[in-house]
Protein backbone atom coordinates (compact mmCIF):
# COMPACT_ATOMS: atom_id res chain seq x y z
CA UNK A 1 0.00 0.00 0.00
CA UNK A 2 1.12 3.49 -0.79
CA UNK A 3 0.35 7.23 -0.52
CA UNK A 4 0.65 9.28 -3.88
CA UNK A 5 2.10 12.13 -2.76
CA UNK A 6 1.37 15.43 -5.16
CA UNK A 7 4.20 17.51 -5.26
CA UNK A 8 5.42 21.01 -7.28
CA UNK A 9 9.14 21.32 -7.18
CA UNK A 10 12.40 19.03 -7.42
CA UNK A 11 13.43 19.14 -3.74
CA UNK A 12 10.03 18.00 -2.62
CA UNK A 13 10.46 14.76 -5.34
CA UNK A 14 13.95 14.20 -3.87
CA UNK A 15 13.77 14.88 -0.21
CA UNK A 16 10.40 14.22 0.93
CA UNK A 17 9.27 10.58 0.49
CA UNK A 18 12.05 9.35 3.07
CA UNK A 19 11.71 11.96 5.16
CA UNK A 20 8.13 10.74 5.81
CA UNK A 21 8.29 7.30 5.67
CA UNK A 22 10.57 7.47 8.82
CA UNK A 23 8.03 8.81 10.78
CA UNK A 24 4.99 6.63 9.82
CA UNK A 25 7.06 3.66 9.37
CA UNK A 26 7.63 3.61 13.56
CA UNK A 27 3.65 4.09 13.78
CA UNK A 28 2.41 1.37 11.06
CA UNK A 29 2.22 -2.26 11.29
CA UNK A 30 3.76 -2.47 7.99
CA UNK A 31 5.55 0.25 5.86
CA UNK A 32 3.79 2.42 3.79
CA UNK A 33 5.03 3.27 0.73
CA UNK A 34 4.96 6.89 -0.55
CA UNK A 35 5.30 7.14 -4.61
CA UNK A 36 5.82 11.59 -5.19
CA UNK A 37 3.93 12.63 -8.83
CA UNK A 38 5.90 16.28 -9.69
CA UNK A 39 3.95 18.77 -11.15
CA UNK A 40 5.41 22.14 -12.85
CA UNK A 41 4.94 24.25 -10.13
CA UNK A 42 1.20 25.12 -8.54
CA UNK A 43 -0.59 26.31 -10.96
CA UNK A 44 -0.15 22.90 -13.28
CA UNK A 45 -1.11 21.29 -9.92
CA UNK A 46 -4.08 23.13 -9.29
CA UNK A 47 -5.28 22.58 -12.94
CA UNK A 48 -4.19 18.90 -13.28
CA UNK A 49 -4.86 17.49 -9.95
CA UNK A 50 -8.40 16.59 -10.49
CA UNK A 51 -7.73 14.67 -13.59
CA UNK A 52 -4.40 13.25 -12.33
CA UNK A 53 -6.55 11.85 -9.03
CA UNK A 54 -9.08 10.40 -10.69
CA UNK A 55 -6.70 8.68 -13.13
CA UNK A 56 -4.96 6.96 -9.88
CA UNK A 57 -7.52 6.41 -7.91
CA UNK A 58 -10.38 4.73 -10.92
CA UNK A 59 -7.36 3.17 -12.07
CA UNK A 60 -5.91 -0.72 -12.17
CA UNK A 61 -3.78 -0.17 -9.04
CA UNK A 62 -6.52 2.00 -7.25
CA UNK A 63 -6.48 -0.88 -4.68
CA UNK A 64 -2.99 -0.32 -3.80
CA UNK A 65 -3.32 3.18 -3.05
CA UNK A 66 -4.08 4.52 0.40
CA UNK A 67 -5.13 8.75 -0.38
CA UNK A 68 -3.69 10.63 -2.44
CA UNK A 69 -2.32 13.61 -0.62
CA UNK A 70 -1.29 17.00 -2.41
CA UNK A 71 1.00 19.48 -0.80
CA UNK A 72 1.66 23.16 -1.79
CA UNK A 73 3.45 26.07 -0.28
CA UNK A 74 1.36 28.20 0.84
CA UNK A 75 3.52 31.00 -0.07
CA UNK A 76 3.49 31.06 -3.49
CA UNK A 77 -0.13 30.34 -5.22
CA UNK A 78 -1.91 33.48 -6.39
CA UNK A 79 -5.42 31.85 -6.74
CA UNK A 80 -6.51 32.76 -3.21
CA UNK A 81 -9.52 35.78 -3.00
CA UNK A 82 -8.45 38.88 -2.65
CA UNK A 83 -10.23 38.86 0.83
CA UNK A 84 -8.09 35.53 2.00
CA UNK A 85 -4.71 37.61 3.26
CA UNK A 86 -4.23 35.43 6.25
CA UNK A 87 -2.21 32.37 6.53
CA UNK A 88 -5.31 30.52 7.63
CA UNK A 89 -7.60 32.02 5.24
CA UNK A 90 -5.75 30.91 2.95
CA UNK A 91 -4.93 27.49 3.73
CA UNK A 92 -8.53 27.28 4.69
CA UNK A 93 -10.02 28.46 1.12
CA UNK A 94 -7.36 26.74 -0.83
CA UNK A 95 -8.03 23.44 1.03
CA UNK A 96 -11.86 23.38 0.72
CA UNK A 97 -11.09 24.35 -3.15
CA UNK A 98 -9.18 21.68 -4.02
CA UNK A 99 -10.84 18.75 -2.39
CA UNK A 100 -14.53 20.31 -3.28
CA UNK A 101 -12.35 20.35 -7.42
CA UNK A 102 -11.49 16.79 -6.78
CA UNK A 103 -14.51 15.19 -4.88
CA UNK A 104 -13.05 11.80 -3.97
CA UNK A 105 -13.14 10.84 -0.57
CA UNK A 106 -9.43 9.48 -0.71
CA UNK A 107 -8.02 12.57 -1.72
CA UNK A 108 -6.37 15.52 1.15
CA UNK A 109 -4.74 18.34 -0.08
CA UNK A 110 -2.68 20.31 2.71
CA UNK A 111 0.16 22.82 2.36
CA UNK A 112 3.58 23.72 4.25
CA UNK A 113 3.31 26.60 6.11
CA UNK A 114 4.09 28.87 5.13
CA UNK A 115 6.66 26.93 2.84
CA UNK A 116 8.30 23.28 3.21
CA UNK A 117 11.90 24.93 4.02
CA UNK A 118 10.28 25.91 7.15
CA UNK A 119 10.18 22.55 8.70
CA UNK A 120 13.92 23.07 8.48
CA UNK A 121 13.92 25.68 10.77
CA UNK A 122 12.37 23.04 13.38
CA UNK A 123 15.88 21.96 14.47
CA UNK A 124 19.02 24.16 14.57
CA UNK A 125 21.37 21.75 14.70
CA UNK A 126 20.90 19.96 11.36
CA UNK A 127 22.51 23.67 9.89
CA UNK A 128 26.27 24.61 9.42
CA UNK A 129 27.55 25.58 13.01
CA UNK A 130 27.70 29.05 11.66
CA UNK A 131 24.24 29.45 11.03
CA UNK A 132 23.10 27.73 14.08
CA UNK A 133 22.38 30.65 16.38
CA UNK A 134 20.39 32.73 13.87
CA UNK A 135 17.95 29.36 12.85
CA UNK A 136 17.55 28.74 16.21
CA UNK A 137 15.59 32.39 16.78
CA UNK A 138 12.35 30.41 14.52
CA UNK A 139 12.87 27.55 15.76
CA UNK A 140 10.00 27.48 18.14
CA UNK A 141 7.68 28.57 15.75
CA UNK A 142 8.70 27.82 12.22
CA UNK A 143 5.16 28.43 10.56
CA UNK A 144 5.42 32.14 11.63
CA UNK A 145 7.79 32.43 9.22
CA UNK A 146 5.42 34.42 6.97
CA UNK A 147 4.58 36.18 3.46
CA UNK A 148 6.70 38.75 3.74
CA UNK A 149 10.30 36.96 4.40
CA UNK A 150 9.16 33.17 3.49
CA UNK A 151 11.48 30.61 4.89
CA UNK A 152 13.34 29.73 1.39
CA UNK A 153 14.32 33.34 1.37
CA UNK A 154 15.12 33.53 4.82
CA UNK A 155 17.63 30.93 4.61
CA UNK A 156 19.15 32.52 1.87
CA UNK A 157 19.97 35.76 3.74
CA UNK A 158 21.82 33.61 6.57
CA UNK A 159 23.89 31.59 4.24
CA UNK A 160 24.96 35.05 2.39
CA UNK A 161 25.51 36.73 5.92
CA UNK A 162 26.96 34.56 7.54
CA UNK A 163 29.29 31.62 5.38
CA UNK A 164 29.35 33.71 2.05
CA UNK A 165 27.50 31.43 -0.11
CA UNK A 166 23.77 31.07 -1.84
CA UNK A 167 21.47 28.39 -0.08
CA UNK A 168 20.02 26.15 -3.22
CA UNK A 169 17.00 24.62 -2.62
CA UNK A 170 17.46 21.49 -4.33
CA UNK A 171 20.89 20.55 -3.02
CA UNK A 172 20.81 22.14 0.23
CA UNK A 173 17.35 21.52 0.56
CA UNK A 174 17.52 17.68 -0.20
CA UNK A 175 20.83 17.50 2.18
CA UNK A 176 19.40 18.70 5.52
CA UNK A 177 16.04 16.56 5.05
CA UNK A 178 18.11 13.58 5.56
CA UNK A 179 19.29 14.62 8.76
CA UNK A 180 15.91 16.40 9.66
CA UNK A 181 13.78 14.58 12.31
CA UNK A 182 10.30 14.52 11.44
CA UNK A 183 9.53 14.30 15.08
CA UNK A 184 10.53 17.46 15.78
CA UNK A 185 8.90 19.03 13.15
CA UNK A 186 5.68 17.64 14.23
CA UNK A 187 6.34 19.04 17.83
CA UNK A 188 6.34 22.34 16.57
CA UNK A 189 4.69 22.62 13.35
CA UNK A 190 0.85 21.95 14.10
CA UNK A 191 -0.31 22.18 10.25
CA UNK A 192 2.59 19.71 9.62
CA UNK A 193 1.39 17.60 12.52
CA UNK A 194 -2.27 18.03 11.07
CA UNK A 195 -1.22 16.91 7.78
CA UNK A 196 0.65 13.63 9.03
CA UNK A 197 -2.26 12.54 11.72
CA UNK A 198 -5.03 12.65 9.03
CA UNK A 199 -1.76 10.74 6.63
CA UNK A 200 -1.92 8.37 9.68
CA UNK A 201 -5.72 7.53 10.09
CA UNK A 202 -6.00 6.67 6.59
CA UNK A 203 -3.04 4.04 6.52
CA UNK A 204 -4.31 2.35 9.62
CA UNK A 205 -7.76 2.53 7.84
CA UNK A 206 -6.39 1.04 5.17
CA UNK A 207 -5.00 -2.02 7.02
CA UNK A 208 -1.37 -0.95 7.64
Amino acid sequence: MKFILFIEGHTEKKALPQFLKRWFDQRLSQPVGIKTVRFEGWHDLVNEAPKKANMYLTGKQQGEIVAIISLLDLYGPTFYPADKTSAEDRYTWGKERMEKAVNNIRFRQFFAVHETEAWLFSNPDIFPNEIRNSVSLKADKPEFIDFDRPPSKKLSDLYWQHIRRSYKKVTNGRELFTRLNPGIVYSKCPKFKEMLDEMLSMAKAAGL
